[in-house]
C-alpha cells in the first residue's frame, strides 16, 4: 500500500486536458469524492505521446486501498482518472525507451493522482514507471504483479535485507500484499510468522507457508516467545503497531512499515529516547517513489518474477476478476473487506 505524498487536504479530481480535436477513450472518471456512485464512465481524449513517457494500450490494472481513499477525497491529490498501476502495451513512446507493441507494467509515477491513471482504455506514465513483462500469462495474472509484487520485493530484500533462514514477523498478512510478500519470504527460505485479526484466516496464512501464524494484537512482541531474537519485521498494519514491531527485534534487526491496515491516525506523543529499543533499524517504503532517483523501477525483477509465476513457482492468481465495466463492484468488494487477495480488473 502506498502512502500520501503530502499531510495537505485533498484537491478535488482534476485532469490535464489534451489538446481539443484528437481520438478519444472510455474512462472511469471521478466526478467528486464519495462512494461508489463517484466513478463514472465517460469519453475522454486520449492521451497523445511526449517525449519521455510512455502511452499504454491498458489490458488490465489491479484494484489498491490507495483509489479507495483517492475516490472518498482521504488522500492528498486524486486525479480525475483514478488507478495507480496497470498492463499492458505500449502505443507510443517518442524517446525509444521501449518499442511499440512491448508487453509493459506501470506504477506509480503520479498515476491517478497527479496525471490520469489507468482506469481507463489508454494512459501515459513516465518511462522511469515503466517496466518489460514479456511473458504469456494472461492478462488477469499479469496486472496482479506490479504494485503488490513490486512492492512486496522491494521491501523484503531492499528496506529488510531478508536472507535464508532468518526469521520474519509479517503483520497483515492476510493483505494482497501480505500475501505476496510472504510467498516471497517463504520462497527465499525465510522462516515467516504471519499474524491476522480473524482465527479463519490462520489456515490460508499457514498452506501459504507461514511457520506459524499468531492473532494480531498492539502488544503481540510481549507474547512471541521469540521477542528480541526477530530479524526483520514487515508491518503492513502501520502506525498503531509499529513501535510494538520494534520490541521483537534482536539487535541489529530491522522494521519495514509500508502499510495501514489499521489506519491512517498517526503516532501519538512518540519520543525515541523513551520509546525505542537500542541497536534496531526502523525504515519505510511507500511505492509513490518508483520511478524517482535511487528508486528506479527497473531495479525490481518483475520479469523475473512473472517467469516464476509461470514456471508454477510462484503462485500469484488474483482473487477476483472484474470487468472494466465493474469498477464499482470491484470497489464494493475492497471497501466491504471481502477480497481475499489481489483482485483485477480486464479491460477490453
Amino acid at each position: 500500500m502506498s502512502a500520501p505524498e503530502s499531510p495537505d487536504l485533498p484537491t478535488a479530481p482534476s485532469m490535464v486536458r489534451e489538446r481539443p480535436g484528437g481520438e478519444t477513450m472510455r474512462a472511469i472518471v471521478l466526478k467528486g469524492f464519495g462512494g461508489l456512485d463517484s466513478l463514472v464512465y465517460t469519453d475522454i481524449p486520449k492521451p497523445l505521446p511526449k517525449d519521455g513517457e510512455v502511452v499504454i494500450a491498458v489490458k488490465g490494472f489491479g484494484i489498491n486501498h490507495a483509489e479507495m481513499h483517492m475516490r472518498r477525497g482521504e488522500w492528498a491529490e486524486a486525479a480525475e482518472v483514478s488507478g495507480i498501476e496497470c498492463v499492458g502495451v505500449v502505443e507510443s513512446c517518442p524517446g525509444g525507451e521501449f518499442p511499440v507493441g512491448a508487453k509493459v507494467a506501470a506504477l506509480m509515477g503520479g498515476l491517478g493522482r497527479t496525471i490520469n491513471g489507468s482506469y481507463a482504455e489508454y494512459t501515459r506514465v513516465r518511462a522511469a514507471n515503466v517496466a518489460r513483462v514479456e511473458s504469456d500469462l494472461p492478462w488477469s495474472d499479469l496486472a496482479a504483479l506490479p504494485e503488490t509484487y513490486a512492492v512486496a520485493w522491494t521491501c523484503l530484500f531492499r528496506n529488510l535485507d531478508l536472507d535464508a533462514g532468518q526469521t520474519l514477523v509479517l503483520r497483515g498478512a492476510t493483505s494482497s500484499l501480505g500475501q505476496a510478500a510472504l510467498k516471497m519470504a517463504v520462497a527465499a527460505g525465510a522462516r515467516v510468522i504471519a499474524t491476522t485479526r480473524s482465527r479463519g484466516r490462520f489456515c490460508m496464512l499457514e498452506e501459504l507457508g507461514a511457520s506459524r501464524v499468531e492473532l494480531e494484537q498492539p502488544d503481540l512482541a510481549a507474547q512471541l516467545p521469540e521477542a528480541k531474537e526477530i530479524d526483520a519485521v514487515l508491518d503492513l498494519v502501520g502506525n498503531s503497531t509499529i513501535l510494538d514491531s520494534l520490541d521483537m527485534l534482536r539487535r541489529g534487526g530491522t522494521a519495514c512499515l509500508a502499510g495501514w491496515l489499521g489506519g491512517l491516525d498517526p503516532i501519538g506523543d512518540f519520543n525515541p529516547l523513551l520509546r525505542m529499543a537500542s541497536g534496531v533499524n526502523w525504515n519505510f517504503f511507500g511505492s509513490f517513489v518508483f520511478g524517482m532517483p535511487g528508486f528506479p523501477l527497473s531495479d525490481v525483477p518483475l520479469q523475473g518474477i512473472a517467469r516464476r509465476v509461470a514456471e508454477g513457482k510462484l503462485e500469484a492468481k488474483p482473487s477476483r476478476v472484474f470487468s472494466f465495466d465493474d469498477i464499482r463492484e470491484a470497489h464494493r468488494v475492497m471497501e466491504s473487506g471481502e477480497a481475499g487477495g489481489k483482485m483485477v480488473v480486464v479491460v477490453g
